[in-house]
């Protein structure tokens, strides 16, 4: 089993690839295997609407991580995505990606279907249930289980850098209900 880890943010070792570490190291206790999916600081284009995937499941732009995203995903038994907050939403490039890689593989079929799915947003004050909302909102119409925790998967920066034990705590959680889920198939 192996869950991919698609860190939103362009800081490769910012307050969500610390996160992410918690939920990784988690998961390998589990016996789950993780792979990370970081995404680059660049151009990331929006869908445009053209059908072109219709066909292909893939999106036209190659210019970009959207169609290795997708590969990623199908290749994995589940992900987690994981995203600073910006402005009460998730980062804008990673919602362009997302919107885009979603919209390929599930408008027209659902090849993501039945791969449990989960987020989580780190924020340094408001915002975060706004985002962790949008996030939540590319699963659903895909047919994913959405994979909980026993709170919301909202953390302040304050609380990833401080190791505060209640974010670890909904970091195992959610990992450990991601492993079983996985381990139930």
């Amino acid at each position: 089993m192996r869950v991919l880890l698609i860190n939103g943010s362009p800081r490769k070792s910012g307050n969500t690839a610390t996160a992410f570490s918690v939920l990784e190291k988690r998961l390998i206790e589990n016996g789950i295997n993780t792979e990370r999916f970081q995404i680059e600081s660049g151009l990331f284009r929006g869908c445009i609407s053209c059908g072109g995937c219709r066909r292909t499941n893939r999106c036209v732009f190659k210019d970009d991580m959207c169609n290795q995203l997708i590969e990623k995903i199908l290749e994995a038994d589940g992900i987690v995505i994981g995203s600073p907050v910006y402005f009460a939403g998730p980062n804008g490039c990673l919602c362009a990606l997302l919107d885009r890689a979603f919209y390929a593989t599930c408008t027209y079929s659902q090849l993501f279907k039945g791969k449990p799915a989960a987020a989580f947003v780190t924020c340094e004050w408001t915002g975060g249930t706004s985002a962790l909302d949008r996030l939540h909102r590319y699963f659903v119409p895909s047919q994913m289980p959405v994979i909980s925790s026993n709170d919301y998967t909202v953390f302040t920066a304050k609380s990833i850098r401080d190791n505060d034990k209640r974010a670890i705590e909904i970091l195992e959680t959610l990992a450990d209900n991601m492993a079983e889920f996985l381990n139930k198939q």
